[in-house]
């Protein structure tokens, strides 16, 4: 009889919970990551990006977890041996994969962008240069990740992923709100413009007023459930590294290829010695110039310190002849829409800015009367102002301030405008650049991860469930002993 009582009071319990409604539960989203190469002119970098699986308006919210600087010069630079190139990837992919855990490392996607440095190869060495792609992505695959493939981006591309970083990274797209708990779209979202200086080439890439239908180069993202369109334009050849190729060309070719010749844009006392056969290894240089592309002798460039000169000597690396009567345009031709907004100036615009200590938003004329200041001190005197500075560096440093000014002056940048412009290289704990916008566009194409649900019952029920097994089995025990 004891038996038969405790058989019905769990029959009971059995039928009650049945009974009891259930709900679906959404566990917490998983975290993915990705894996992005920047392989630029002088040096590679990779960084390491995570975002939550349930995306925000079908785009990830990525956030930056790790960088890691390749060791060596950019990719470019192993043409003569190709699998070195490869190679150099090693040390940071393991770095990465420490950071990754071990069951979602086979998922992560891996992307390589190569940028300037090698759409030079390209033009001069197609073989070479898809070779070293070759060898990139070999090395990539013998590790457990996603490969998804090693390419030479276009300029424009270049240019408008990275004024993705940078509006994304300023929470212009989109920004949390503490009260909805979510993330919304601002109202009034100031987007900025994105001014990019690297080694070969230079990109400017902003929103402007009205239709952007008429200019050539536009581009058109979907981010957040918006879309944007930006006008963008790359000019290779014009990075700091081929400007200073370039204009070392042309004041031996006015010099009528003397083995001594002035740079006004080196500190006086300052000597430098480069082969004319140098210019060969760049398509930037390797024009029509027969002394140049045949001859294999030296010169040296003597430093004069002349800030006037050197303004003068870099202007006439820019076509402005060619635009003509053309009021929006640049220069080499190229049509720009009028300026409009804020800009962030990164890369080489602000590490050259900050070693002058010009990123604090000065007056223009100020900016001119420090550079023209710095530009007019002897190499002996910045030698010991400077003495941890690497000195190839410390020589160029008033031949690029020049040349930033101007190439801003050339971008139609003047007094009123140039406080517009903010020189910084991170927003937050991000780097900016165009890695993070590549990934974060990409992230469009990822599909979305289905948010895991679980059956789990309604808390009172489930608390008036438990509450009455207890009480059951009390009576059951109960039974027995009786």
């Amino acid at each position: 009889t004891a038996i038969i009582g405790v058989l019905v009071v769990f029959s009971i319990t059995a039928l009650v919970l049945s009974l009891v409604k259930t709900d679906d539960v959404t566990l917490p989203p998983t975290v993915k990551y990705g894996l992005v190469f920047d392989a630029g002119s002088s040096h590679t970098s990779l960084f390491l990006y995570e975002w939550d699986s349930d995306k925000e308006n079908d785009t990830g919210v990525v956030s930056q977890t790790l960088s890691c600087d390749v060791q060596g010069q950019g990719i470019s630079s192993y043409a003569k041996d190709p699998p070195k190139a490869g190679d150099s990837l090693r040390a940071c992919l393991e770095k990465a994969l420490k950071v990754i855990p071990s069951g979602k490392q086979r998922d992560v996607p891996v992307y390589l962008g190569a940028t300037a440095g090698m759409r030079l190869l390209r033009e001069q060495n197609s073989s070479a240069a898809a070779q070293i792609l070759a060898e990139a992505a070999k090395t990539i695959q013998e590790y457990p990740v996603a490969f998804k493939g090693a390419r030479i981006l276009t300029g424009e591309e270049e240019g408008a992923y990275g004024w993705i970083t940078i509006n994304y990274l300023l929470d212009s797209f989109t920004k949390y709100s503490p009260k909805a708990h979510t993330w919304v779209h601002p109202e009034a979202a100031n987007i900025l413009g994105a001014l990019d200086l690297g080694g070969a080439s230079t990109q400017i890439s902003f929103m402007p007023e009205g239709s952007v239908r008429n200019w050539s180069e536009t581009s058109t993202f979907t981010l957040y459930g918006y879309n944007y369109n930006i006008y963008t334009q790359s000019y290779l050849c014009y990075g700091q590294n081929e400007i200073l190729k370039r204009l070392a060309k042309e004041l031996i070719v006015e010099a009528a290829f003397s083995s001594r010749v002035e740079h006004p844009c080196y500190p006086k006392d300052f000597n430098e010695t480069i082969s004319l056969s140098s210019f060969s290894t760049s398509p930037c240089t390797n024009q029509s110039d027969p002394g140049l592309a045949f001859g294999d002798g030296d010169v040296t460039l003597e430093g004069s310190g002349n800030a006037s000169a050197c303004l003068a000597a870099l202007r006439k690396l820019f076509n402005f002849s060619a635009c003509g009567q053309i009021q929006d345009c640049t220069f080499d031709g190229v049509t720009q829409p009028p300026l409009t907004g804020q800009f962030i100036a990164f890369s080489a615009f602000y590490y050259n800015f900050k070693f002058l200590n010009l990123t604090k938003g000065q007056p223009l004329a100020t900016v001119r009367e420090t550079i023209k200041d710095f530009c007019t001190r002897s190499w002996e005197d910045l030698s010991s102002s400077y003495p941890d500075e690497n000195p190839q560096r410390l020589s160029k440093y008033c031949t690029n301030a020049n040349y930033i000014l101007t190439l801003l002056s050339a971008y139609k940048f003047n007094e009123s405008s140039w406080n517009n412009i903010f020189f910084q290289m991170k927003a937050g704990s991000a780097d900016i650049g165009w890695t993070l916008g590549y990934m974060l566009n990409l992230t469009n194409m990822i599909p979305e991860e289905a948010p895991a649900r679980r059956k789990a019952q309604v808390p009172s029920l489930w608390a008036a469930a438990v509450a009455f097994i207890i009480l059951t089995l009390t009576l059951g025990f109960a039974a027995l002993l009786l």
